[in-house]
């Protein structure tokens, strides 16, 4: 089993001190900030773009995990990677057959990239590409908003990519995104995620180091 990586989303973090909220990610021992990049089009909220995500470059050296939740991704993958990102992921339904060349535009700015599907999106969408990704992202919630109720199938979805990737013989993550708690976050590691993200479950927290510690261990 690959080391297991914790990606706190910021979407649960206080806006108005989001500077002092990633630095206090690294200090807390996070691996990377996972940044949930919505339109109001693809789903049905909005949060931030990409002057947000420049302004966090600024304010961490950790790896910006930017998972667009928008429409026609590849029109802003070059702008994101100019402002920071180090990986982006992009959902199959956003992109449908588009979906290699998009992940192939991303790969030739020269940051990392991955695929993404929804709870009810079968991995069979995706499998012809994921050897060419460096990260799969399952949504064990439906995108939108964070503090979702965790849907339990996705441990399916997960189970089915980590077997594809093990036989690929490739270092791709695999990450899980959506009502990650220290309940459940046994049985997702045990499906094969190594790459968490958890929003609600970190900020929330009284104590952000020791969460984060819990959830890895």
């Amino acid at each position: 089993m690959k080391t297991v990586k914790i990606a706190p989303s910021i979407l649960s973090a206080d806006f108005s001190k989001m500077g002092e909220e990633v630095a206090s990610l690294e200090k807390c021992g996070a691996d990377l900030v996972h940044c949930d990049v919505m339109d109001g089009v693809f789903v049905n909220n909005i949060t931030f773009g990409i002057k947000m995500v420049e302004d966090i470059r600024k304010r961490t050296s950790l790896p910006l995990d930017c998972h667009l939740m928008i429409v026609n991704p590849e029109k802003y993958v070059e702008r994101f990677a100019k402002a920071g990102a180090d990986i982006i992921t992009v959902h199959y339904e956003a992109c449908k057959e588009n979906l290699k060349e998009v992940l192939l535009q991303i790969k030739e700015t020269g940051v990392k990239c991955g695929a993404v599907i929804n709870p009810d999106t079968p991995v069979e969408k995706i499998k012809e590409v994921i050897p060419l990704c460096d990260m799969v992202l399952i949504m064990s919630v439906f995108p939108g908003f964070g503090g979702q109720k965790f849907i339990s199938s996705a441990l399916d979805k997960v189970r089915e990519v980590r077997m594809i990737v093990e036989t690929l013989g490739k270092e791709i993550d695999v990450e899980i995104d959506g009502g990650v708690s220290l309940e459940n976050v046994e049985e997702v590691k045990a499906a094969g995620a190594n790459v968490i993200v958890a929003g609600s479950a970190v900020f929330k927290a009284e104590d952000r180091a020791k969460t984060i510690a819990a959830l890895k261990a």
